[in-house]
């Protein structure tokens, strides 16, 4: 029925695939760095949070809302981090959270141009952090990604034209034959 998939085809979907199971997983990863406070706390004492318990509870807030598919939603939680923490952790946490939102297969509004500039950014910003290496493999899948896309819409057009060249020549042998 059909060809059989080339080196470069199955590393698209191998690829692919990694990035949705690695996106999917982090929504529910996030809860590892999280501190056990909930959801409101400083809301129900009158009480500023500290900042460190401020960013753990934005996190946790980041993390339930990707988990209902509210991207919109997780992302202002993890700026809310990062502009608590700004160049210190967790701002890399928060970066790299909002690029895998982007990337998110499930995300309506996904951008991967702009998970890689946040990803490119994170590297930059904070390049001792535990996540730089995870980053850059992103990076690079996002990048083949793009690779793979762009080669697949020059592939569709050639096809388009050799489909059109083959009825101009269908057409010719008709005119000929009459």
């Amino acid at each position: 029925m059909g060809r059989k998939q080339t080196g470069t085809g199955q590393f698209i979907y191998f690829s692919v695939a990694c990035l949705i199971f690695s996106l999917l997983s982090n929504c529910v990863s996030l809860e590892k760095y999280m501190a056990p406070e909930t959801e409101g706390d400083a809301r129900k004492t009158g009480k500023p949070e500290e900042p460190s318990k401020s960013m753990a509870a934005g996190f946790e807030r980041a993390a339930k809302l990707c988990s209902r598919g509210d991207y919109d939603g997780s992302f202002r939680e993890n700026q809310r981090v990062l502009s608590l923490s700004g160049k210190n952790p967790p701002g890399d946490r928060a970066l790299f959270n909002m690029a895998l939102i982007y990337a998110h297969s499930e995300n309506p509004k996904k951008d991967y141009e702009k998970a890689l500039l946040l990803l490119r950014r994170m590297i930059r910003d904070h390049p001792q952090s535990s996540l730089v290496q995870e980053a850059k493999t992103w990076a690079k899948v996002l990048q083949e990604n793009e690779r793979s896309r762009q080669e697949n819409e020059r592939l569709r057009r050639v096809i388009e034209q050799s489909q059109e060249v083959d009825l101009l020549v269908d057409e010719k042998k008709r005119e000929k034959a009459r």
